[in-house]
Order: C-alpha cells, then sequence, then structure tokens
C-alpha cells in the first residue's frame, strides 16, 4: 500500500515560483561573451552539462545582454570558478551604470584571459574551462530561455584532472570545489564519498 506524505511536509503554492522556499544545490559558473567592442561576464547557477556528450547550456533571459550577445556571435565561453573566487564571480552580476559598456565598468576590473578559439574572456585562475559554440536557443521558460552550446575546445587545471594514481578524497581535499547554494549562499565542497552504485551498473 501506498504511504502518503506526513505531517513533517509543508505544501508550497506554485501560484509563484517556489525556489526561494529553500535551498538547493548547484554549480556556480561565469558565462562569457562578446559585447559590442567590448566583453561581457555574467555568473550563472541554472547550468548543467546536457547528457554524456560535450554539450552544455544554461538558463538565460532576453532582459540580459548574455543572451543577446550568443544570439549574435554565436559563441560563449564557460568558467569554473575555485571557492576562493566566488566574489569575482558575484561582481559579474553587479548592476550596471547607464551609459558606460559593462566591459568598461565591470569586466576591466577582473582579472582575465582570453579563450583560445572563440571571441570571449575567462575569469583567470578558473579550475575549468569550456569554450562553447551556440548550438541552440529553446525560449519559453515563463520569461527565461535556456541556451545551449557543443564545447569546442576544454581546459582543466591540472591540480583538478582526475587520475587514476590519485585518491579522489586527497585531491577533492586539497583541491575543493565551489558550489551555490539557491538562493543567497555558496559552499567550499572539500568533504565527499564514493557513490553507493549498485552492481552491474553501467552509464
Amino acid at each position: 500500500m501506498d504511504k502518503q506524505l506526513k505531517d513533517n511536509y509543508v505544501p508550497i503554492s506554485t501560484k509563484m515560483p517556489i525556489w526561494d522556499h529553500f535551498f538547493t544545490v548547484a554549480p556556480l559558473i561565469v558565462v562569457g561573451s562578446r559585447e559590442g567592442d567590448g566583453y561581457d561576464m555574467a555568473p550563472k547557477h541554472m547550468a548543467t552539462p546536457l547528457g554524456p556528450s560535450n554539450y552544455f547550456g544554461f538558463l538565460c533571459t532576453p532582459n540580459h545582454s548574455t543572451y543577446h550577445n550568443v544570439k549574435e556571435t554565436k559563441e560563449f565561453s564557460v568558467s569554473f570558478p575555485i571557492p576562493d573566487q566566488v566574489l569575482l564571480a558575484s561582481l559579474g552580476a553587479s548592476p550596471r551604470n547607464p551609459g558606460i559598456e559593462k566591459s568598461e565598468q565591470i569586466v576591466a576590473s577582473l582579472p582575465t584571459v582570453r579563450a583560445t578559439s572563440i571571441d570571449a574572456l575567462f575569469i583567470e585562475n578558473s579550475y575549468l574551462y569550456l569554450e562553447c559554440e551556440l548550438f541552440k536557443i529553446i525560449d519559453g521558460f515563463g520569461e527565461h530561455s535556456f541556451i545551449t552550446g557543443k564545447i569546442k575546445t576544454a581546459y582543466v587545471h591540472k591540480d583538478y584532472l582526475r587520475v587514476s594514481e590519485m585518491d579522489e578524497q586527497q585531491q577533492i581535499n586539497e583541491y575543493p570545489l565551489l558550489a551555490y547554494l539557491s538562493p543567497g549562499r555558496f559552499a567550499s565542497i572539500a568533504q565527499t564519498y564514493n557513490f553507493p552504485f549498485p552492481k552491474g551498473f553501467k552509464k
């Protein structure tokens, strides 16, 4: 017999967005794109690999310049910052001063490096870099859209590269990962555990 939900669960109205009523764990990335004569760097947390192949996507809105930049240039970069760089990621979300390009106002103050195969920037010293060509933009998630790209080039910092000779927990302890706890918090992940896959499990 199916069990009923108990009294310690609280219903949430879906007439409004539900996501501010609890915490969820997400990556924190910075999307880079060409904007006019300069560049844009925008933090995103609704982002994910798309299947086991080399595709990546993130949620955006046509109200943000990132959407229009990627739609025009057909490419974007992705930086995965380390925990010590959370402030740099946050600066990319600073409100713009009307009349001053974001590239001059904000991006110029960030430590960046150029991508190698596309015209975009990375956050310097991040642990993972992706250079993506636009695959498709899917509109219609309310006021938001999902931007997807095919990964053309990828670079990982040598300290974060998985190698069989190194203990995985030791590696993560020495080189922690940054996670965003939506809404409004972050974590440095240094302690992890092996996932208990069932016997015979295959990807």
